[in-house]
């Protein structure tokens, strides 16, 4: 497949939260698809020069921006950075998040404070900016999570509301962004073998039972749906949540 052909040849992407697991996954997938890739990332500066290097080595282009997802400004500085680095944006993928928890009774205000600022506003204020920069074709990709039709295990009520605010805006902005031939979507990734949640670890003892295929999921196939999603193939696709958790929410 020559440049000229490949699907996202000559498109603008921002992933945010692209240094680690499926961020990293995606932002290389999208760029060997063609796109050109803007990558947040906020505690792995080593990580993200990684991500970069790599694509750098594969003939792609990607430059990384330092921002905190939970700072409204920082995301806004991302945005314009961007598109002064590589003249648009016609693609971005929210998915820096968090996922801390705890019984309900025992989180601290600040730790629901820090999720929301991550996982809702983040998500809010990058789809903000970013619609303003794209045109027709313009696709809006957000990485939720299959708590939000399945809550496997206790201690995860704060991150399934995050997630679940994520699914309702998906929704609604289909509204407000199909009239401008921007599509939006959610991703809804199962039991994924990341570093928050990695294969073998405590989670996957209760979880690993009731995935149908009988393994965790790896990042490069949670990217490989938001690729189709981004591509051209997707055009008439919007408001969908797609759950990519090898049956366990079956």
């Amino acid at each position: 497949m020559t440049q000229q052909t490949l699907p996202l040849a000559g498109k603008i992407a921002l992933v945010t939260g692209g240094s680690r697991s499926i961020g990293a996954a995606i932002a290389s997938r999208l760029a060997v698809d063609g796109a050109a890739v803007a990558l947040t990332y906020s505690a792995s500066p080593d990580k993200a020069a990684t991500v970069v290097r790599e694509i750098g080595a594969a003939g792609g282009r990607a430059i990384a921006i330092a921002a905190d997802a939970g700072d409204p400004a920082a995301v806004r500085r991302a945005v314009a950075a961007t598109v002064d680095a590589f003249g648009g944006l016609d693609i971005l993928v929210n998915n820096a998040g968090l996922g801390l928890g705890g019984a309900i009774e025992d989180i601290e205000f600040d730790t629901y404070e820090r999720m929301i600022a991550v996982n809702v506003t983040g998500v809010f204020v990058a789809t903000q900016e970013a619609v303003r920069h794209m045109k027709t074709g313009g696709r809006v990709i957000h990485i939720g999570s299959s708590m939000v039709r399945y809550a496997a295990f206790p201690t995860a009520s704060l991150y399934t509301l995050t997630k679940g605010a994520i699914a309702g805006f998906n929704r609604s902005l289909v509204r407000d962004l199909g009239p401008k031939g921007i599509t939006v979507n959610t991703v809804h990734p199962g039991p994924t073998d990341t570093d928050m949640n990695p294969a073998g670890g405590p989670v996957s003892e209760i979880v690993g039972p009731g995935i149908a295929l009988g393994r965790y999921g790896q990042p490069h196939e949670i990217a490989g749906v938001v690729a189709f999603l981004a591509g051209p193939d997707a055009a008439f696709v919007t408001g969908a949540e797609i759950v990519a958790d090898g049956g366990f929410t079956a």
